[in-house]
This record gives C-alpha cells, structure tokens and sequence, in this order.
C-alpha cells in the first residue's frame, strides 16, 4: 500500500497504521490508502498539513460517539512538537465530521473530496465499500439499516454537487451519482419502501 508520510518519525506513522489496522468495516487501512491516494490525483498530496489529516481523520474509529473530535484531539497529542501546523491538521479533521467546508477552505475542499471518493468508485469496489460500511453497523437490524442509509444517501443526492472542488466533480460526480441511485434502490427494496 502506498501511505504518503510527511514526518521524519515513523514510529508515529507506525501507530497510526495500527489504529487503522483494527478489524474494521469500512475505515481502514484501505480506506486510509484511498484517501491519500485522492489527494495526490487532485494535486495535494505535497501538502503535510493535508496529509496528516487524512491519516488522523479516522484515526479512532469505534461505538462510542464524536470519533472525529476524538481524532482531532489525537492529533494535537501525538503531533505536539512535530513541526507543523497541528491546529490546522486538527481543524481539517473536524471538518470530516459532517463534510461541510466553507467554499474558500481549499485544503478542508480537498480532503472532504478525497474522503467522499469512494462513493465514485468501480462496482466491485463500491459493492466492498457497502459491505464494509453494513459490517460497522452489524449490529442493526436489516430493515433500520437500510431506512437509515437512505435517508443519508437521499441527503447527499439531493445536494447540488456531492464533491467541492471542481477536480473532484469532474473527476466522480457522475459514477458517484449513479452508485448512490443503484444503491437507493436496493436499500429500499430492503426496507420495505419504494424510492420516489
């Protein structure tokens, strides 16, 4: 795999490949690999503050609630004397918490396009994405899983553009588009309900 790492300590980086190696869904090392690998396609991946966001974004991942602000926190820990610039590392990886950067944040419109990629990817690639994202929510029956999911994949449809940057919607906004509509379909054949 391919982790782009902008410090000199590489037991950090070590530490952070562990936390993403834990048996999860969706996030993981792949999705970290992803990451990384979409900031580089839209020409950021020389930025260190950018790409230690990606790598911290979902640095901790569990069930308990506010992973993101968890991952922030993380970050100005473990970061604290690196030499860069770790409120901002920290800042960007608040902004993966709902996607929402302000229209003149290039790095926060860079590394939420970077993170929402995935809903650009192949079919069998985006068929393992689902999977993994199902495998995080094991727990929850079928049918309020797919309520649940539906009601996000509608929300992301019904924005004007799923990606920020216009790189990122040249790039994925139609196969993202159409992903999330195939998608649709299927999850409310599960619920019980018909997509409109």
């Amino acid at each position: 795999m391919n982790l782009p790492w902008p410090l000199p300590d590489t037991g950090l980086r070590d530490d952070l490949v562990q936390r993403w190696s834990t048996g999860r869904g969706y996030h993981d090392l792949t999705h970290l690999c992803e990451v990384l690998g979409h900031l580089t396609e839209l020409g950021a991946g020389d930025d260190p503050e950018l790409l230690l966001a990606a790598w911290f974004h979902d640095a901790v991942y569990d069930d308990a609630p506010e992973c993101e602000e968890r991952s922030a926190q993380l970050a100005e820990r473990l970061l604290e004397g690196s030499g860069v610039d770790v409120a901002e590392v920290a800042r960007l990886v608040r902004l993966t918490a709902h996607h929402r950067p302000a229209p003149d944040d290039r790095r926060g419109l860079l590394l939420v396009d970077a993170d929402l990629a995935i809903l650009a990817a192949g079919p069998e690639r985006y068929r393992e994405y689902v999977a993994g994202v199902r495998a995080e929510y094991a727990a929850v029956p079928d049918p309020d899983f797919a309520r649940g999911r539906a009601v996000i994949l509608r929300d992301l449809l019904a924005k004007p553009t799923l990606f920020h940057t216009s790189e990122a919607q040249e790039r994925w906004e139609l196969p993202a588009r159409a992903n999330l509509a195939r998608e649709l379909v299927a999850l409310d054949r599960t619920a019980g309900t018909s997509t409109p």
